[in-house]
């Protein structure tokens, strides 16, 4: 499947890193004194970064590169594809008129992991996502790497066009890294672009093959030799999968120019060309110990031990920092455009505010962030979101209740929310059929696992005096499931009420945390048997599924650990369910407490008080407590202030994140690729 060969005869004046090099018990790199202009340029070349001291170039017309593992179009798993897809596509509806462009870059996957299936045939690729484009062969690169053997390798990265709508694409293919058929090693909450793949390549090592592939294309357009593709005056990285972007065209370029493997002129186009690492949360980074010296080797060959050594971070207060390619002693991809990338951006203004503040949520990026801040090359962008896919969508309606077979759910906007209560009625009868229907269940949502569902469409006497709060996100830390259990049961065992809401909580991700939803249920079923039957836990997802809870949803809950910029809160938002969050990240950016939504007065951070005033935190003391109180408080605004619940519905579901809007996103960014500023 693929086609390599070894390297011969390379330089003997230059040697990889050895295999154990970051395996001694006191590791340390010492940087030389040194005399030449180029290693001069490696080892000051973070502090100028960080401190913004390089000038951006001057741009005509912008033809920018979307660097990104994920594209919401073709291999989603987060926000962070959607952003790939959706802000390329946006600024070219805006700018394409004017001569500027926007092309996405990105693997061409292919396999099958069981939930996620791609595919190319003849010349037309099929992505994951149910969506199809014919592509068209341009160029074969050659990528040196590291295949089974502990040294250098020749891999051949077939480069393919495509346009798809009023974006162009640009695919890298390669079996080896870009496979997504899992091994046998595989652990079930990797999946999509992040499983061990069938030749054993993690994760981390795919994504840093990506970045290589993608300099090696770089080189192969600059020198004129792949005419079917220009050139970009801007790369935008898209989180840690394509961070090691800036260490090979700015650190890389200029070894090889310093060992003669490429002349000055060609380092310099590659030096010149802006990084701005889009960072969508900092917890993230692509570290990998045990293979350190094997990613260095593998993306700066035998010029490796060269640029380590040379690697200088500015200086700042956390020792494990000191190089720009590690942190500590650990191969670190985030780290890399951390420290050198010309612009950091972040996923919203707070966001931007916490990591540069706080170490608990900016790691041991925090204090460079902070440099960066205060010398203003890192900024706060809030994604958008294409509001005409998040809002109701008659068509999408119409699609569920064909899907689920004789249900009744309705298409409803801002001024006809009397609908709600409709679609409420209807999600009941669908809860409690897959409740009682066996074979229905395994029908409808097959691969979800549930808990103890019951029927209650007999026992609803009064459905408008019944909040519905859901819950869609992924079964991971960061979405505080939790919390959000803990606060459940302090509401249930203090409070009675005339009707019981109803809580609909579950995703995909880790079974833990599954067990912990099943063990609010027993735990409320000991107290309260009516309150716990109104109570639905699954393990799982399927699109039409939580479609139709956020159709019927009254509010959607967020008790986010972090919660960087959060698009799940603006696709609730959209369709009339208020936001229950805590208030950290883009949450506080994008939910208006008592407007659009309710947010905690105050937020923790590893027990660290980060948002809100010191009185109301001293009193809270944790997110439980403050979580537990603002949803209580959501609860009782909606028994006794049923009005203000309904404006509150309607200014979250006029509310707009779209990235065009008057002011929205996708200008601020077009301003930050052409000048380098907001």
């Amino acid at each position: 499947m693929n086609s390599k060969v070894a390297i011969a005869d390379l330089d003997e004046q230059y040697k990889p890193l050895d295999k154990k090099f970051n395996k001694k018990k006191k590791f340390s790199i010492v940087y030389p004194v040194v005399n030449k202009t180029r290693l001069k340029e490696i080892q000051n070349l973070s502090k100028k970064q960080c401190m913004g001291k390089r000038s951006w170039p001057e741009i005509d017309l912008l033809n920018a590169w979307m660097v990104s593992a994920e594209t919401g179009t073709f291999m989603k798993w987060g926000g962070l594809g959607m952003v790939a897809s959706e802000l390329p596509e946006s600024f070219n509806q805006k700018f394409n008129a004017d001569g500027h462009s926007f092309t996405v870059v990105t693997p061409l996957y292919q396999g099958n992991t069981g939930k996620k299936k791609s595919y190319l045939e003849k010349d037309v690729f099929y992505g994951a996502e149910g969506k199809k484009v014919q592509v068209k062969k341009v160029k074969t690169i050659v990528v040196p790497f590291y295949g089974n053997r502990f040294s250098l390798s020749k891999f051949k990265v077939n480069v393919y066009i495509s346009r798809f709508e009023n974006t162009n694409y640009i695919f890298l293919d390669c079996p080896r890294f870009f496979s997504i058929n899992p091994s046998e090693k595989n652990i079930s909450a990797q999946d999509g672009c992040y499983v061990l793949n069938e030749f054993n390549v993690n994760e981390v090592e795919r994504f840093a093959f990506f970045s290589k592939a993608v300099y090696v294309l770089l080189k192969e357009i600059l020198q004129e030799n792949c005419k079917e593709i220009k050139a970009p005056n801007v790369l935008l990285a898209n989180d840690w999968h394509s961070g090691a972007l800036s260490g090979l065209t700015k650190y890389f370029s200029t070894a090889q120019a310093e060992a003669g493997w490429i002349d000055d002129k060609l380092a310099h186009k590659l030096r010149s060309i802006p990084v701005i690492y889009i960072a969508h949360h900092f917890g993230y980074q692509g570290w990998d110990y045990e293979n350190t010296a094997r990613i260095l080797n593998s993306l700066y060959e035998n010029l490796s031990s060269m640029v380590l050594k040379n690697a200088k971070a500015i200086k700042n207060g956390n020792p494990r920092t000191t190089n720009s390619l590690i942190v500590s002693d650990t191969y670190n991809q985030a780290a890399c455009n951390v420290f050198l990338a010309d612009r950091v951006i972040t996923v919203s203004k707070n966001y931007m505010e916490e990591v540069s503040k706080e170490q608990s949520l900016g790691f041991d990026f925090r204090d460079v962030l902070k440099i960066r801040k205060d010398h203003r090359n890192f900024y706060g962008i809030v994604n958008g979101y294409d509001k005409k896919l998040i809002a109701p969508l008659k068509n999408k309606i119409e699609a569920i209740n064909t899907y689920f077979k004789n249900t009744d759910f309705k298409y409803y906007d801002e001024n006809h929310l009397d609908v709600k209560l409709h679609n409420k009625i209807e999600f009941i009868k669908l809860i409690s059929r897959i409740a009682k229907d066996k074979e229905y269940k395994n029908l409808v949502i097959p691969l979800i696992d549930i808990y103890k569902f019951n029927d209650i469409e007999k026992t609803i006497r009064n459905p408008e005096e019944i909040p519905v709060f859901c819950a869609t996100s992924r079964l991971v830390e960061q979405k505080g499931y939790d919390i959000a259990a803990k606060a459940i049961l302090n509401v249930l065992e203090n409070h009675t009420y005339r009707e019981y809401p109803i809580f609909v909580l579950g995703g995909a991700g880790d079974i833990n945390y599954f067990k912990i939803l099943t063990d609010l249920k027993d735990k409320v079923a000991e107290i309260n048997p009516l309150a716990a039957k109104r109570i639905y836990v699954f393990r799982g997802y399927r699109d039409e599924f939580a479609y139709a809870i956020q159709l019927a949803a009254d509010f959607y809950m967020m008790p986010s650990r972090f919660e960087p910029c959060g698009l799940t809160q603006m696709e609730a938002m959209a369709k009339g369910a208020l936001p229950v969050a805590t208030s950290t990240g883009g949450l506080v950016d994008t939910i208006e407490e008592g407007v659009d939504g309710f947010r905690t007065e105050v937020f923790f951070a590893k027990k660290e008080h980060v948002y809100g005033n010191n009185i109301t935190a001293r009193r809270v003391k944790t997110n439980e407590n403050a979580y537990t109180e603002t949803l209580n408080h959501a609860i009782n605004t909606y028994i006794h202030k049923p009005e203000k619940i309904k404006k509150m519905q309607q200014a979250a579901m006029h509310k707009d994140f779209s990235w065009d809007i008057e002011n929205g996103s996708v200008y601020k960014y077009f301003n930050l690729l052409k000048t380098g500023q907001l």
